[in-house]
């Protein structure tokens, strides 16, 4: 079995993009997974879409709220600090930064593109 080596990250030493205003990414992309270390500055929006991604969300500071479900009847879940949401694959969700927030995203599978990029 070719076991590729375990490799140890930074989070301040990764690259940083920003694919959306108020936003700002590090990303460590695995093989069937990928981790992101995202803020969201106050104010943030991230608009109603989906993936085929399965995410789970932590969040490590700040608050979040998020509309999940399209049309007329949309739950609104707020996740705080030490809270952790699941969004299945395929889910319509967005996301509103309350105060400045900072979050792990976890996806599976990876992908170089999520649904806030191309959103500046």
């Amino acid at each position: 079995m070719n076991a590729t080596p375990a490799r140890r990250f930074r989070w301040d030493e990764l690259p940083k993009d920003a694919p959306m205003a108020l936003l700002e990414r590090r990303r460590v992309i695995g093989e069937r997974a990928m981790i992101s270390h995202v803020t969201l500055f106050k104010g943030c929006f991230v608009p109603t879409h989906s993936h085929a991604n399965e995410q789970i969300t932590c969040v490590i500071s700040g608050r979040l709220q998020f509309q999940i479900g399209e049309g007329e009847n949309p739950q609104t879940i707020i996740v705080s600090l030490g809270e952790v949401i699941h969004l299945p694959s395929g889910v319509p969700h967005s996301a509103e930064a309350l105060v400045d927030t900072v979050v792990l995203d976890v996806f599976s599978p990876p992908s170089e593109t999520t649904g806030i990029d191309g959103r500046a």
